[in-house]
Formats: C-alpha cells, sequence, structure tokens
C-alpha cells in the first residue's frame, strides 16, 4: 500500500458561519505523486480513501483535490484535534496510506 510522511500546518477553511472545516495540505510534490498515482481509483469530486494517524489517533477519511493550492486537503476533525492537542497554525506530522491505490511496481 502507499503510505507517505509529513508534516504540515492547520489551516480552517470557512465557507459560510454554520460549514467550519480544519485541514493540512500535503506538500505539492507529494500531491502530484498522489495525483498520478490514485487517479483511476478516484472517487466524487477527486477523492482519494485514506487511512490516516497523527500521534496515537488513527482514522478513516479521504483527501480531496484543492486547485486553489495545488494540493491535497486532508480533513482534520475536532476529536483528532483534541486528542493530539492540535491547534490552528501549528504543524501536525502525519502518516497517510492510500487505502485503494496500489503502488506502482518498480522496474528490475
Amino acid at each position: 500500500m502507499a503510505t507517505y510522511e509529513f508534516d504540515a500546518p492547520l489551516w480552517r477553511w470557512q465557507a459560510r458561519a454554520s460549514d467550519v472545516w480544519t485541514f493540512v495540505s500535503l506538500p505539492e510534490a507529494l500531491s502530484d505523486e498522489v495525483l498520478e498515482l490514485g487517479e483511476p481509483y478516484a472517487r466524487g469530486f477527486g477523492s482519494l480513501r485514506v487511512e490516516a494517524t497523527v500521534g496515537d489517533t488513527v482514522w478513516r477519511t479521504s483527501i480531496f483535490p484543492d486547485s486553489g493550492r495545488r494540493a491535497y486537503v486532508l480533513p482534520v476533525k475536532r476529536a483528532v484535534r483534541d486528542a493530539e492537542g492540535l491547534t490552528l497554525g501549528e504543524p501536525a506530522h502525519v502518516r497517510l496510506r492510500l487505502i485503494d491505490v496500489e503502488p506502482r511496481r518498480r522496474r528490475a
């Protein structure tokens, strides 16, 4: 399975007063690799199913392409932020495993 690790700060997106989401953005180079590898497996809105780990917290969710940031974004729910003591603007260490994607086989 394709697995990646990276550090990225938490940021907030708000569409309306009632819709507030917290994300981390995958680094641009990593997003490019994930797009290339995951494109055949993309679901609605170009999302890819993942298993995410931050600290001791593991959860399943999806990452979504964000054309404005030229990166995939990972939603980080409140339960994860509270359990791991994460705050906006501070980096989180993320381990991400693509669920439906088979890694490329290297040629010998």
